[in-house]
């Protein structure tokens, strides 16, 4: 409690109203009305006196309500985002309010309301019931909140290196591919179901056939309008949509299947890909198609993949083949989020005949011997689906065995994403407080610093190493000690591209930056 010295005074004094809230007690002079008589024997000194001590006292009385106020409000918002950093997110492990999602905080005491908004990842994030009753539940648990006003948003579809993309990918956040490396597997089955399956949990969704040779999307859905159109003005492909799932392939160019040499498809794929006006969208399945080649390679170099979704059947000859997909993802550092081994069983006569699963284990043991550790299986599933009914399995059938099935293979892509994104968005940094680029490779727990002129100084690109005689081009002496990068953005899941103050843009790959001589005796905090 505050107390302001006053001048005695034989008029009475009053609380504050509008500081009783804040347990402050302030004492004014007396307003009250005095009888003209009494009026009379007030020295005009003493009156003037008054009307200045008034003034002041009202004036600060002012600034002491201003300043509670203005604590109070900071206090209430300290204790709701104290409450709110109760619940932790399992995909990154840390809690709302570090990951950033709370938003647009408003805190009214006086009503005791109180109102943010929740920015997700993805507008398919599995458990945003459970974060919006979570947040109620810890918000409405402080004993002054009478109300709480929580409304959910995702953030805006954009990759974390679309500086680096064709302008029709720049406002995609995650491509998945969805592979084997064998054909007639069932990839098609398996990429069309999980995008839908996205869809249903409410992302915005597309789907690109890249199999030239025999597209399999005019099959297996049945879009009013099948043929892509053009947009002569801009030149770019308008894709077609079927259930709100935007769609592009080679069937519905209205050639049917191509007959023409590798490098013209890869021409042909590069173009439908990145001319094509995706829009926003939250996730762009990509139908691969069978082998390591050209094509395959194309596709991986074109478009920075977030994720891989691998499909395999029993049979021993189809897993040959998947581990050959399996190892190129791996040279590529594209992690591998789920295994779906199709065809597994079928039924008749009411009995399920299931299929040997030897070749399963086979590949769940061999992923593990794998050379690089970017590859994990974190979903095996066990499926078998028809798609050559025009419809979605997972559309025809919402609550069926195979729907549920694709529903798992959905919560496991969505947030394996995010996990990925947020790994690679933090992989490497620039730490301007010890002026050392701070690096945390992608599953690896170490961390360590490295000195921005070594790294400089370590580039490998035909601009500071000659390519034909391995001569080195960029000398120790044109590369200032004190160098610091202008910016650092990721550039995939294997490198990063570093800007430095001369307009260089420097692509350093995780290996490399791994084997760079590091900081050890690390340089004090410079002072803020």
């Amino acid at each position: 409690m505050q107390l302001l010295n006053i001048p005695s005074s034989p008029h009475p004094t009053f609380q504050n109203p509008k500081s009783h809230s804040t347990g402050e007690k302030i004492f004014l002079l007396s307003t009250t009305r005095v009888s003209v008589q009494s009026q009379r024997h007030v020295k005009p000194v003493w009156a003037s006196h008054r009307r200045l001590v008034l003034s002041s006292i009202l004036a600060k009385a002012a600034s002491i309500e201003a300043g509670a106020s203005a604590f109070s409000t900071e206090t209430v918002e300290s204790d709701v985002l104290k409450a709110l950093s109760q619940i932790i997110d399992p995909d990154f492990g840390t809690d709302i309010v570090s990951c950033g999602f709370v938003k647009d905080l408003h805190v009214h005491e006086a009503s005791g309301e109180v109102s943010f908004r929740l920015e997700l990842t993805t507008p398919a994030c599995p458990i945003k019931d459970m974060f919006e009753q979570r947040v109620n539940g810890v918000v409405e648990a402080l004993p002054w909140v009478k109300k709480v006003n929580v409304t959910m948003s995702t953030q805006p579809a954009k990759p974390i290196f679309s500086g680096q993309l064709p302008p029709g990918l720049q406002t995609i956040s995650n491509i998945v591919a969805v592979s084997s490396c064998k054909g007639g597997v069932g990839k098609s089955t398996v990429a069309v179901n999980l995008a839908y399956t996205l869809a249903g949990m409410g992302a915005r969704v597309g789907i690109f056939d890249a199999d030239v040779y025999g597209p399999s999307l005019p099959t297996m859905v049945s879009p009013t309008n099948r043929l892509l159109e053009m947009n002569a003005e801009r030149r770019t492909i308008i894709p077609t949509e079927y259930l709100g799932v935007k769609l592009v392939s080679f069937g519905f160019a209205g050639q049917g299947r191509a007959i023409m040499r590798g490098p013209m498809v890869s021409g042909v794929i590069n173009q439908l890909l990145t001319t094509t006006e995706w829009g926003e969208l939250d996730y762009l399945v990509i139908d691969m198609p069978p082998g390591t080649g050209d094509i395959q390679l194309t596709l991986c170099q074109v478009v920075p993949l977030t994720a891989a979704v691998i499909v395999t059947t029993p049979q021993k000859l189809a897993f040959i083949d998947v581990a050959k997909g399996v190892r190129m993802f791996s040279k590529l550092k594209v992690p591998c989020v789920a295994v779906v081994e199709n065809m597994c069983h079928f039924d008749a006569d009411g009995k399920r005949l299931s299929s040997s699963l030897e070749s399963l284990i086979c590949l769940i043991f061999q992923l593990d011997q794998l050379e690089s550790d970017r590859i994990y299986c974190l979903l095996l599933c066990q499926l078998s689906a028809s798609g050559d009914s025009g419809m979605p399995e997972v559309v025809a059938d919402p609550l069926g065995e195979v729907a549920n099935t694709f529903q798992d293979i959905g919560v496991c892509v969505v947030q394996q994403c995010a996990k990925i994104r947020q790994q690679v968005s933090t992989a490497v940094t620039y730490d301007k407080s010890l002026k050392a680029i701070r690096v945390k490779v992608p599953d690896s727990d170490e961390e360590f610093l490295l000195h921005p002129a070594t790294v400089r100084r370590n580039d490998r690109s035909a601009q500071s190493v000659d390519e034909w005689t391995g001569e080195q081009k960029l000398q120790f002496m044109d590369v200032p000690e004190d160098i610091e990068p202008e910016d650092i953005r990721p550039m995939g899941n294997y490198a990063v591209s570093i800007t430095w103050p001369d307009g260089f843009s420097q692509i350093a790959p995780y290996d490399q930056l791994q084997m760079i001589e590091r900081l050890v005796d690390v340089p004090q905090p410079t002072p803020a």
